[in-house]
């Protein structure tokens, strides 16, 4: 699917199926988040789309199957309260809680394609919104929720490789892809 496809699936089922995705988890934040990983497999899974006239069906059916996906996985590891399970949790040592500093955020931030560490900077640090940063960047909405969703996977992998390396030693194996740019 190119992007003017993309853009254009964006526009026009994007409230829609922001609505029905908020039906099946009853929050804003679940709603964003199954909306927005719909809109990341529709980037990387659309080009075997067979009918482009079924885009919208097929967002539809995306987004309910990840939304069962998310109820199997949540009855595979219920949620427990802290409390309850505290007597299991690895000790936090200081020197785990020194490395998990600003320093290691931004050293694993810079590590992130630009075209990627700018959205998420804008959204967590600078507060704007999906929409300014579509503007401010000069592309589709959906694209800027997929590259933060794609930036937050990388940061959060890069933090667990420096957060292993750190703890066993071990100099940690660089996982951030390199991906093209959209």
């Amino acid at each position: 699917m190119d992007e003017l496809d993309y853009e254009q699936a964006v526009n026009a089922f994007y409230e829609g199926l922001y609505r029905f995705a908020f039906s099946l988890a009853g929050n804003e934040n679940d709603a964003g988040e199954l909306t927005q990983e719909t809109y990341a497999r529709l980037l990387t899974k659309g080009g075997q789309l067979r009918d482009p006239d079924k885009v919208k069906s097929w967002l539809f059916t995306t987004l309910y199957r990840i939304f069962l996906g998310w109820k199997n996985r949540q009855a595979r590891l219920p949620h427990h309260e802290i409390s309850t399970v505290e007597h299991e949790l690895p000790a936090v040592t200081p020197a785990l809680l020194d490395f998990l500093e600003d320093d290691a955020v931004r050293q694993a931030l810079l590590e992130i394609e630009e075209h990627y560490r700018l959205p998420l900077t804008l959204f967590y640090l600078q507060d704007h919104s999906y929409q300014e940063i579509a503007k401010l960047l000069d592309i589709p909405i959906g694209t800027v929720m997929s590259r933060l969703s794609r930036a937050k996977e990388m940061l959060r992998s890069a933090l667990a490789a420096k957060a292993i390396g750190e703890n066993d030693g071990i100099k940690p194996v660089n996982r951030i892809s390199h991906r093209r740019q959209e």
